[in-house]
C-alpha cells in the first residue's frame, strides 16, 4: 500500500524507545476502550516483498487471535517508502493525531532510527519485527524498545562461525552502506578470524553489481559474504550465476530466503544463510504459522512474516496478561518482558536489553516438495545466543 489503510481486527502490541527517566510516560490513547497499533513497513519499490511479508505476517496472527488482549483493535498501516523524512512523519502522526497504543515496525535500520524518537517521546512503545541496530541494543537501549527479531549482527555471526569452521582464510565482503551492512560486516567479522580478500560497501539499492562481480572474478576469493536484502538480492543471485561465479561458495544472510527465492529460484538453490529460523522447523506452532500462512496467500513465510507474526502474539499475550488497562506502565513492560507466546521458531525470551534470547542457524536454499522455493534448516549454530551488545546496556 502506498497510502496508510486501516482496517478493523483483533490484536495487540505497542513498543516504544524512550529514556528510561520517562519510561511510564502513558500515552494520550492508553486509557481508550480501543487498541490501536500502527504499522510501519516499506511497502513500495524493490524492497516492498520484505514490507508486505512482515505486514502479512501480522495480520495472520491478528485474524487467528481474534481480538487481541481480549481488545477491539484498530491497526493502521502505513508505508514509509524506504525514505526516513517519511518514516519519522508518518510515526509522528501515529502517536500524535491517531493515539496508537504501539507502534509495529519496520524493516531497514535507517528507517528505525528515524522513528524511535517520534514514538517514543510520547511514551509509546515501539516492537521492531526486523531491525535491530546495534547501538539500540547495547548504550542506546531503552525500556520501551523491544525487537521480536534480532541484534543485526546475529545472523551473519552464523555466516562468519561457519566460513572459520570451513577454513576459509580469504573471503570477499559485500554489503550495502547503511547501518545494518556494517552491523552484517561487523557480525561476520566477530567469529570469523581468517583473512579478506576485500571489504566494500555498495549503495543502498544498487541493482547492478558487474563491477564488484568483475572484482570477484578477479581475486577468485575462497568465498564470498554478503548481506542484500529485497531487490538487491535478487538481481545479485542471478548477476553472479550469469558471471560464472557458481563455484566460489556465495554466503549471505537476507539475501537468498523466502522474499528472494520466488524470483531467482533454481540459481539460488544450495546457497546458505544465516538464520533464527526457517519454515521446516519441527514443532506445532511453527506448523500452524506456515500452513496458515500458505494457505491465506500463497506463498512460503520468511522471517520477517514470522517475526510480525511474533509481535502480534506478543501484544496479544501482554495485553491480556494485564487485562487491557495500558495505563498501568509498569505492569504492561512485565508483561511485554514475560513473552507468554509459542514462537515459531521455538526458543524465545527477552534479554537485559529487550532484544531476544534465541537459537541461530545454518539454513541452506532449497525446492520444496510442493514445488515452491524456500529455506531449510542444516545445522544449529548458537544456542540460547544474547548479543554482543547486551552488556552495554545498563537497564
Amino acid at each position: 500500500m502506498n497510502h496508510k489503510s486501516r482496517l478493523l481486527a483483533s490484536t495487540v502490541l505497542a513498543m516504544g524507545l524512550m529514556a528510561p527517566a520517562i519510561a511510564q510516560d502513558v500515552p494520550a490513547g492508553a486509557s481508550d476502550d480501543v487498541l490501536k497499533i500502527g504499522l510501519v513497513y516499506t511497502l513500495s519499490g524493490p524492497p516492498a516483498a520484505l514490507g508486505e511479508q512482515a505486514r502479512d505476517g501480522f495480520l495472520l496472527a491478528a485474524e487467528k487471535i481474534g481480538e487481541l488482549g481480549g481488545m477491539k483493535t484498530e491497526i493502521i498501516i502505513v508505508d514509509d517508502e524506504g525514505k526516513p523524512d517519511l518514516a519519522a512523519q508518518k510515526a509522528n502522526e501515529l502517536v500524535l493525531r491517531d493515539n496508537v497504543d504501539f507502534v509495529v515496525g519496520p524493516i531497514f535500520s535507517n528507517i528505525l532510527m528515524a522513528i524511535v524518537q517520534p514514538v517514543t517521546s510520547t511514551g509509546t512503545v515501539l516492537i521492531s519485527t526486523n531491525a535491530g541496530t546495534s547501538t539500540l541494543a547495547g548504550e542506546a537501549c531503552n525500556p520501551n524498545f523491544y525487537t521480536t527479531s534480532y541484534q543485526n549482527d546475529q545472523n551473519h555471526e552464523v555466516m562468519g562461525a561457519y566460513a572459520q569452521a570451513q577454513g576459509y582464510n580469504n573471503v570477499f565482503l559485500m554489503t550495502p552502506n547503511y547501518q545494518a551492512g556494517k552491523d552484517s560486516q561487523a557480525g561476520f567479522k566477530n567469529s570469523y578470524k581468517g583473512g579478506t580478500a576485500g571489504e566494500i560497501y555498495t549503495e543502498l539499492g544498487q541493482l547492478d553489481f558487474s563491477s564488484e562481480l568483475a572484482q570477484i572474478a578477479a581475486f577468485q576469493p575462497d568465498a564470498v559474504f554478503t548481506f542484500m536484502p529485497g531487490g538487491m538480492g535478487v538481481n545479485l543471485v542471478k548477476q553472479y550465476s550469469q558471471a560464472g561465479l557458481s563455484g566460489i561458495p556465495f554466503l549471505s544472510a537476507f539475501t537468498v530466503d523466502e522474499t528472494t527465492l520466488p524470483a531467482t529460484q533454481d540459481a539460488a538453490v544450495g546457497m546458505l544463510g544465516g538464520a533464527n529460523w526457517a519454515p521446516d522447523m519441527d514443532n506445532a506452532a511453527n506448523k500452524e504459522f506456515v500452513d496458515g500462512y500458505i494457505a491465506k496467500y500463497g506463498a512460503v513465510p520468511g522471517t520477517y512474516a514470522m517475526q510480525a507474526y511474533d509481535a502480534a502474539q506478543l501484544i496479544n499475550s501482554a495485553v491480556a496478561k494485564v487485562g487491557g488497562d495500558l495505563t498501568d506502565r509498569a505492569a504492561l513492560h512485565a508483561a511485554i518482558k514475560e513473552a507468554d507466546f509459542d514462537s515459531p521458531r521455538g526458543d524465545f525470551s527477552f534479554g537485559k536489553n529487550n532484544f531476544p534470547i534465541q537459537d541461530f542457524y545454518l539454513v541452506e536454499a532449497v525446492k520444496r516438495e510442493d514445488g515452491m522455493y524456500g529455506t531449510s534448516v542444516k545445522e544449529k549454530i548458537f544456542d540460547d545466543y544474547v548479543d554482543n551488545y547486551a552488556d552495554q546496556c545498563k537497564m
